[in-house]
């Protein structure tokens, strides 16, 4: 369903390329192109990540299972409750299923782009934060974890199956691309979402960024393809990340700030 990494990969090359070509020319066009190329990198190494397994099959779920009842042990509340509750109503459990597979990345890409044109102090910081906790969490996934609806201790199915809604299918790009579950890149970007938009802007409409990460944060656990907890890693990572996506965004600033102004051709 979503862009292939390799393409992914071809995009950035090619906005890298207009970039390069617009630095002097069309400011603007530049650094369009060179936020959109770093985006599309994050984008295919997030699918990139999806092929690569450490570890078999059996230790994720393991891993999963562990997870599970750690949850228990934790009094948190059951995924499982959550789903028998919702699975009854065909209407809201197929909207989930395509929650889960569609708003991901488009509204990240909107959030990115409205950011940018209408918020462009606080872009860096955010562009920043969005990498960091990306980079970090897909460094944690190259050990697996199978999500409850591969676990089968959990008692969960497969609302996407169920439909003909599922991204992955069966085995989708094979089993190792949905052994993503620890920590869960689908919170944190819809985290960076709601944060981001509630901190950045004093509209009346400003509420749409937390409800995004809100209704994302149960539809990862209604269709089974999230634990909470790997919801709740993501956050604490987020946090992490904001602090540094704002240093290392004032840093970039100040540094820049500081470096002399080209000279003019002839003038000595």
């Amino acid at each position: 369903m979503w862009l292939p990494w390799e393409y992914g990969l071809g995009l950035a090359a090619a906005l890298f390329v207009v970039a390069l070509r617009t630095e002097r020319s069309a400011p603007k066009l530049h650094a369009l192109a060179n936020e959109a190329a770093i985006i599309s990198v994050l984008y295919s190494l997030w699918q990139f990540a999806g092929k690569l397994s450490l570890l078999g099959i059996d230790d994720a779920l393991t891993r999963g299972a562990q997870i599970w009842r750690l949850e228990r042990a934790l009094f948190l509340p059951s995924e499982l409750a959550l789903q028998n509750w919702m699975v009854p109503s065909s209407f809201w459990t197929q909207f989930a299923n395509l929650y889960y597979a569609i708003a991901h990345v488009p509204a990240m890409g909107v959030f990115l782009v409205w950011l940018f044109l209408r918020h462009r102090s606080s872009y860096a910081t955010w562009r920043n934060a969005l990498a960091i906790v990306t980079g970090v969490s897909l460094l944690i996934q190259l050990v697996p974890v199978a999500p409850p609806r591969l676990t089968t201790e959990t008692g969960m199915i497969d609302t996407g199956l169920q439909y003909g809604q599922s991204v992955y299918g069966v085995l989708g790009r094979g089993i190792a691309g949905q052994l993503q579950a620890m920590p869960s890149i689908h919170v944190a970007w819809a985290a960076v979402i709601g944060w981001g938009v509630w901190r950045a802007s004093s509209s009346g409409w400003r509420w749409i960024g937390p409800a995004h990460f809100v209704i994302t944060f149960f539809v990862v656990a209604l269709t089974g393809n999230h634990y909470w907890l790997d919801g709740i890693v993501a956050m604490v990572l987020l946090v992490g990340a904001r602090w540094a996506g704002e240093h290392l965004a004032q840093w970039t600033t100040s540094r820049k700030a500081v470096e002399p102004a080209p000279v003019p051709v002839g003038v000595s």
